[in-house]
């Protein structure tokens, strides 16, 4: 073989395995990417029946105030109302009264509702409590800022010996169920929300201290409580103007801003 073709095989050589190590360069720091379609599991979802807005206690539920919300299968507890178990229950629980407030997105449960009977306030007391009114205004009742499910404390202010007043708190931390409003128009033509009577929930105990401390009282005073004592007790009362504590029938009589406690046979020969 001539010199001059073995020189240009030669070069072929080395320029082919050149351009071979060129392109291997250029391609080894390429990955390729197998792409996957992600698989997403849908969860399952049970719809349940909600508040649909912001609901104050006394509200009825209609059909503005209540819808069906998709919920996870597995955070439904006892107590959610589900469109499996009651489909009808936007129906049912037409006219129904709250009992507790409610905020939108809240699931609706037999606690914080009651029937659709007219008598609401009926429906917002608890078993063995009494719902007894007592006039305010906005010298006795925190400036007209007690608002239903407030709590306050009731105060007697009576007058004493030589014209001094005496206060003392005959009420602890009771439960407002209802204020009776009314709009009253300033001077100036602004106008305001006065209640007129505030309605307790009291004991059957409180009732009557209640009722003897207003017949003593020249006022009565509503003290409005903190919110964070709605934990603490609320059944205490004056006891000394309950009437029977000593087991024995007894007849009150308030003489001049005094009580006075007496047996029934004493009573009626005193009024002889």
């Amino acid at each position: 073989m001539k010199p001059a073709r073995l020189i240009i095989l030669a070069v072929a050589v080395v320029a082919a395995g050149m351009a071979g190590l060129l392109a291997m360069r250029l391609t080894g720091n390429q990955t390729v990417v197998v792409q996957q379609d992600p698989t997403v599991e849908k969860q399952q979802t049970v719809d349940v029946l909600v508040s649909a807005k912001n609901l104050p206690v006394g509200a009825r539920l209609d059909d503005s105030a209540m819808r069906w919300m998709p919920w996870p299968a597995d955070s439904v507890v006892d107590g959610f109302i589900t469109s499996s178990t009651r489909a009808d229950a936007m129906t049912e629980l037409k006219g129904a009264v709250v009992r507790l407030p409610l905020f939108e997105g809240e699931p609706l449960r037999r606690e914080k509702i009651a029937d659709s009977s007219s008598r609401i306030l009926s429906a917002l007391l608890p078993s063995g409590k009494r719902a007894v009114s007592t006039e305010i205004s906005v010298a006795t009742g925190a400036g007209g800022f007690i608002l239903p499910n407030d709590r306050v404390d009731v105060i007697m202010v009576r007058k004493g010996d030589e014209n001094n007043f005496l206060t003392e708190t005959v009420l602890s931390n009771v439960r407002v169920l209802a204020v009776d409003q009314q709009i009253e128009e300033a001077p100036d033509g602004s106008k305001s929300v006065i209640g007129t009577t505030a309605t307790l929930e009291l004991t059957p105990d409180q009732t009557k201290v209640i009722a003897v401390a207003q017949q003593m009282a020249d006022r009565l005073s509503l003290a409005l409580r903190s919110v964070a004592d709605a934990q603490e007790e609320d059944t205490s009362a004056a006891d000394y103007l309950l009437s029977g504590g000593d087991g024995q029938p007894t007849i009150q009589v308030i003489k001049s801003g005094e009580l006075v406690k007496s047996s029934d046979s004493t009573a009626a020969n005193s009024m002889k």
